[in-house]
Order: C-alpha cells, then structure tokens, then sequence
C-alpha cells in the first residue's frame, strides 16, 4: 500500500465469543517510523501472551501514550447493544467509537489502517487493509488487541467483585463459556451484563 503516511494504525476486538460483559475494540496509533523493537518488545496477538506479558505490554504502552511517543483507544460495547444488534454491527460500532476519540489528534488521510480478521474501518478511512490473523503479524494490530483484551479483563475482574456477579466468578474465566461459568448460569440464572442471545441454549436449573 504506498502512501505518505505518517501514523500507522492498527484495530482488532476481545471478547467476540464470551456468554458475559462487552467486546471490547483497540485502536492503536505509532508513527510510521516507530521502533517496535527498542520500545515495544514481544506485542504478539493477545492470545498468545500470558496474562503477565500482556499486563506488561499494556503498562508500557500506557506510558509511552503519556510520553507522546503512540496513542491508542478502546471503546467496550455492552451485551445488551450485542443482544440488540448482533456481535458484527456492535463491533462496528467499536471501531467507529475507538477511531473517533483517536481521529482527533491524527490526520486520517495520513493514515494506514489495519485491522484484523474480517474487521473493516469506516470508508473515509480510506488506506486500511484487513488481514487475516494480523494480530501474529502485525506488531501494530497485536498492539490493538492487547490493550483490548487486558481493558475488557479488568472489567469483568472488577464486575466480579460486585456481590450481585459473585455467583458467576467472572475474575476467572473472563465471562466465556467454561464448564464452571455454565453451570453458574443453570444454578443462578443470567444476570444483567449477560449475552441472552448467547446462552438460549443453556438449560436453567
């Protein structure tokens, strides 16, 4: 893709397939000359790193945002939205959420985005290109997914110290369909930051 770009963007989602909570969207920003190596060693897809490594790489990028040096958004959409209008449309919504609160401070036509999977950018984003299984290849799509996957676990971490979630253990399995989480549902019913359309197929006790 030639253009004169100036940042390089990278988008991708966490929390696509779980039965609770949001999916949560990263967008990060770098210049296009940006050392990964000597600033950001080890961003990989979030899947890939351990809970340590990617608490790591989240706390650097933090810094290195305060610093001036990258940006970076993320944008959680509720399970009642993805109830309402599906897990795509609400990660769209995502994206557009995330791309607005970073469009600000960057031009968009110097802009490369990439986004991961089968994700897709607003048309104005005019250079963007999806890849599949671009956050293990892409340092800037890994960085993405990483911010969006440690901010949507300490959500459902800090949901499960709530009394009303305790049922549930959320700190444990993030809100995904563990044996544990179903069988908390069967017992106890699904509370409010459930995904009804996810778990019609869980029988309740």
């Amino acid at each position: 893709m030639k253009v004169n770009s100036k940042y390089l963007v990278g988008i991708d989602e966490a929390g696509r397939g779980p039965l609770a909570g949001p999916v949560a969207v990263g967008v990060a920003v770098v210049p296009s000359n940006f050392d990964w190596q000597s600033k950001l060693p080890d961003v990989n897809d979030s899947k890939q790193l351990s809970e340590k490594k990617r608490e790591e790489i989240f706390k650097m990028a933090r810094r290195l945002k305060a610093a001036g040096q990258l940006n970076y958004a993320v944008s959680m959409v509720s399970a009642k939205v993805i109830d309402k209008v599906g897990i795509v449309t609400a990660i769209n919504c995502g994206i557009e959420k995330s791309l607005k609160k970073i469009s600000a401070y960057h031009t968009i036509n110097r802009m490369i985005v990439k986004l991961d999977g089968g994700l897709i950018a607003p048309a104005e984003y005019k250079h963007q290109e999806t890849i599949v299984k671009g956050d293990a290849s892409e340092p800037i799509i890994g960085l993405a997914s990483i911010m969006a996957k440690v901010t949507r676990d300490r959500y459902m971490t800090l949901q499960s110290s709530k009394p009303i979630f305790a049922p549930y253990n959320f700190a444990t399995h993030k809100g995904y369909g563990t044996k544990a989480h179903r069988e908390a549902i069967s017992q106890y019913g699904l509370s409010t930051i459930h995904r009804i359309s996810y778990c019609k197929n869980i029988k309740m006790l």
